[in-house]
């Protein structure tokens, strides 16, 4: 569960992971790059501040009211609070990167929070997570604690909270790995698996990978989804209970119950699999996030495009391609649905399986189908322009 990064040829110890993020980051990000709340939490001894106490207004011309107010934090961070950066793969452009290449390597949807604790001190009491995690330690020396779980596998709406009493009593337990990190050390924490980290004489900072994997009963509750949106077209379904039924009564309701759970498994009967598939396919994609792009200069390439120009497949977008029901070819493409003629297939079976081509090589169109196929592939986040710059180079 615990290793040292290291360099694979060398053997030696790799660096702390500050090509990801280091305590000068930590301090832009606090100072200079208007962070609002949920982007940072902050917490002491298990106990989460409230936010008001360390945002307020940007001042002029950004009255928003609850930008971080970095004279606060820095006050609670000298008093023995742990500051917390929320969502950083969405907000620092190497964390960006490194999170969605992870992601579509592993094909889970990722997260990427950095721990900031004061020396001797401790943010959190023992918890547990409802996604895999793991921690990078980046600064300074954390001490670890992790105990086997009161609950297996958890999913999202079993979190620890609910069980709290269970997670203090476990927590008095010995653990089953008592470590120091120190930078350029991995940990790996399977969901479910208590843990509390207290720093020791610096500063330290860690950076918490959340994998949020799809579980088997993600594919149950696509399963649910799909059986609600076609039952809703079953009048028996939609029927009425009796006028005057007594709900309280359990025996008054037995019939009307048994009904609907026989007709509820009729229709999980009629389920095509490959349905159910594409419904949690559809689930995981949205919580994927692509490479960004440049809209002012994907948007100037794309009005200039030339059979000559390269269309590049927008990197880290899943893609596949689906028969549309009333003719055509659907693109799936992340969280959208596009649909084309089916004159474009060839030409979309080929820029997705080559990843790269010029336009004037998208074959079975003329050139004047290729251009316009090519224009909206860029200007719906398809395809991107490389040499136009920004198009996927991991930047906010």
């Amino acid at each position: 569960m615990l290793s040292r990064a290291q360099d694979i040829e060398s053997g030696a110890p790799a660096r702390s992971f500050a090509d990801l993020l280091d305590l000068p980051a930590v301090d832009e990000l606090l100072s200079r790059r208007g962070l609002r709340t949920p982007f940072l939490r902050i917490a002491k001894e298990g106990v989460v501040v409230d936010p008001k106490r360390f945002t307020g207004s940007g001042g002029a011309g950004a009255e928003i009211a609850d930008q971080v107010s970095s004279e606060a934090v820095l006050r609670l961070f000298a008093d023995g609070s742990t500051v917390v950066l929320q969502g950083l793969h969405r907000l620092w452009p190497p964390l960006i990167e490194f999170a969605d290449q992870l992601a579509a390597d592993l094909g889970h949807p990722t997260q990427v929070n950095a721990y900031i604790t004061p020396p001797s001190s401790r943010g959190f009491s023992p918890h547990y997570d409802v996604h895999d995690v793991f921690v990078l330690q980046v600064a300074g020396e954390k001490h670890w604690r992790i105990y086997s779980p009161v609950l297996a596998d958890p999913l999202r709406t079993q979190p620890w909270t609910d069980r709290a009493a269970e997670v203090a009593a476990a927590a008095e337990q010995e653990p089953v790995i008592d470590t120091v990190l120190r930078p350029g050390d991995v940990l790996y924490l399977p969901r479910g698996f208590l843990h509390s980290a207290t720093a020791l004489g610096e500063i330290s900072a860690h950076l918490t990978v959340g994998i949020h994997p799809v579980t088997r009963w993600a594919a149950a509750e696509s399963a649910l989804d799909l059986v609600r949106t076609l039952a809703a077209d079953d009048p028996a379904m939609r029927g009425s209970l009796p006028l005057g039924l007594d709900l309280s009564d359990p025996g008054a309701v037995r019939d009307e119950v048994t009904a609907v759970l026989e007709g509820l498994r009729s229709w999980l009967g009629r389920l095509d699999p490959a349905d159910v598939a594409d419904r949690l396919r559809a689930s995981a994609w949205a919580q994927v996030r692509p490479a960004p792009v440049a809209p002012l200069a994907q948007s100037a390439a794309a009005a200039a495009l030339t059979t000559g120009t390269v269309l590049r497949l927008r990197e880290r977008l899943r893609c596949a391609l689906r028969n549309a029901p009333d003719g055509g070819v659907r693109l799936l493409g992340g969280r959208r649905t596009h649909t084309f003629p089916e004159a474009a297939r060839p030409a979309l079976e080929a820029l997705l399986a080559a990843g790269e081509l010029k336009v004037g090589d998208l074959p079975g169109l003329d050139d004047g189908e290729r251009l316009t196929l090519a224009r909206r592939l860029v200007t719906e986040g398809i395809g991107t322009v490389p040499d136009a710059g920004g198009a996927a180079d991991g930047r906010a």
